[in-house]
């Protein structure tokens, strides 16, 4: 999940790696009003999607995790194979947390932690000719308007490409949008009050829209 942690929020609540190089190992979070990690059954369902019964499916991928929060996503791509991994985060708290899961795993490269907004991590990777395979982004549910921000900012970058994948976490009740230039919604997964929204560029529209 995602940034802006309050800073009178301190206790930590318990997660864990699903599969992969660290299955099984905690990850720690922070409680709050604006904090919303992935659940586990959630990342459990996304991973599932993505590597479709193949464990090899993501070995040597790169991710973009955006409003990465816990780096609990990233960490999750990384567990299973990831090449690289961009933690993309504004919070200082959350950083700080996404530092602790990573040393706590004893991960020493295959990451980058960019503490910057989009715009801004979007210019410094396109100077680097990065492609990404997955983005996954979750802003806080709240704050509808950072989707269309986003998707909008994604689809006119060269970080995504044919072949990405752009995922978007949501509130189910909460309708992100189904194009954006030539990203397009091409599936939409509902999970008790969460949804995840898959994008792709040039993709096929989803036929259940």
């Amino acid at each position: 999940m995602v940034g802006y942690i309050g800073l009178d929020t301190r206790r930590f609540r318990a997660m864990r790696v699903i599969a992969g190089k660290y299955r099984g190992r905690p990850l720690r979070s922070l409680h709050g009003k604006d904090t919303r990690p992935t659940s586990d059954r959630l990342r459990e369902t996304l991973f599932n999607v993505l590597t479709a019964g193949n464990p090899a499916a993501l070995e040597g991928s790169v991710w973009l995790d955006l409003f990465a929060g816990t780096g609990a996503v990233g960490i999750e791509a990384l567990s299973r194979g990831a090449k690289q991994v961009f933690f993309v985060e504004t919070s200082a708290l959350a950083t700080k947390v996404i530092e602790q899961n990573l040393e706590s795993l004893k991960i020493a490269d295959g990451y980058r932690i960019l503490r910057d907004d989009l715009s801004g991590v979007l210019w410094h990777l396109q100077r680097e000719h990065i492609a990404a395979d997955v983005v996954f982004l979750d802003p806080p549910y709240q704050m509808q308007d950072a989707y269309e921000r986003s998707l909008t900012a994604l689809a006119d970058s060269s970080l995504v490409w044919a072949m990405s994948l752009v995922i978007a976490e949501h509130d189910k009740r909460f309708n992100p949008g189904a194009e954006f230039g030539s990203l397009r919604r091409v599936r939409k997964l509902l999970q008790g009050n969460s949804a995840l929204s898959f994008y792709r560029i040039g993709g096929s529209p989803d036929l259940n829209e």
